[in-house]
């Protein structure tokens, strides 16, 4: 039986046929269990599994439509004279295994991530591309891979679209700055005041990403975890990021933007 793992492919065949591959993927989702007991059970990390990069995926996809609407080209199809929906399975594929090397450890993990995903990307592709485009679609998601943690600087569009991505995942304490469950810190009180994440179209910059917060210590992960990754990503010029507190509690501060 398939598992659910939920992304809007729309018409993107190439894409969907990815993500129904991935549904029945056994072997790769043992090892994001096996990536969340390492995290969440035995270092008291926030979750690295399926849900943490379907969130990833969705995320990246987001972002990444909208600035391909406002005629930001892919480097894919700048580099290779591809198609936007090739730069879709890049983001969609980098999202997807960049959290697989947690099954061995959490430092360097993204190198760790990048062995185990050409063994699945090569799998996945191979009822879809020609060997000559599986050779890049391979390169450019491993680039993702890889270059979604600081101080790696990601060189694509769709890297630093899923480096962004990443960041992204903490609503509700789903932070992406470890800490340890139970434990009353900065980084704790931080995760919990994070209410809601949303990526919209429009603004002063293509890409507006509006967080709501509980508590001003929310800020910590928004300047500390997701700041840092947009100005790493090389698509700085095209983000726009809001926090607002909502809390009927005196506030500190108005609005918090980068």
């Amino acid at each position: 039986m398939p598992y659910a793992f939920n992304i809007p492919y729309r018409d993107n065949k190439k894409l969907k046929n990815i993500i129904e591959t991935v549904r029945k993927d056994v072997r790769l989702w043992t090892l994001w269990k096996c990536a969340n007991v390492m995290a969440i059970d035995r270092l008291g990390y926030t979750d690295h599994g399926p849900t943490h990069v379907r969130i990833v995926a969705n995320s990246a996809l987001k972002i990444l439509r909208i600035l391909m609407k406002n005629n930001v080209a892919p480097s894919i199809v700048k580099n290779y004279g591809m198609k936007n929906e090739d730069a879709e399975v890049v983001a969609v594929l980098g999202s997807i295994f960049h959290d697989l090397g947690m099954i061995v450890t959490r430092h360097e993990h993204e190198l760790i991530s990048a062995l185990f995903a050409a063994e699945f990307i090569e799998k996945h592709l191979r009822q879809i591309y020609s060997e000559e485009e599986r050779a890049i679609i391979t390169s450019e998601a491993l680039h993702a891979v890889v270059a979604h943690e600081v101080p790696r600087k990601p060189l694509t569009v769709e890297a630093g679209v899923v480096s962004i991505a990443d960041a992204l995942d903490m609503e509700q304490g789903r932070a992406r700055i470890p800490f340890q469950a139970g434990k009353v810190d900065i980084h704790s009180v931080s995760a919990l005041s994070i209410k809601r994440v949303e990526i919209l179209e429009g603004g002063e910059k293509p890409v507006n990403v509006r967080i709501t917060m509980t508590n001003p210590a929310g800020v910590f992960q928004i300047d500390e975890l997701l700041k840092p990754r947009i100005e790493n990503s090389g698509l700085q010029a095209y983000i726009h990021v809001t926090a607002e507190i909502v809390s009927d509690r005196e506030r500190i501060f108005e609005k918090f933007e980068i």
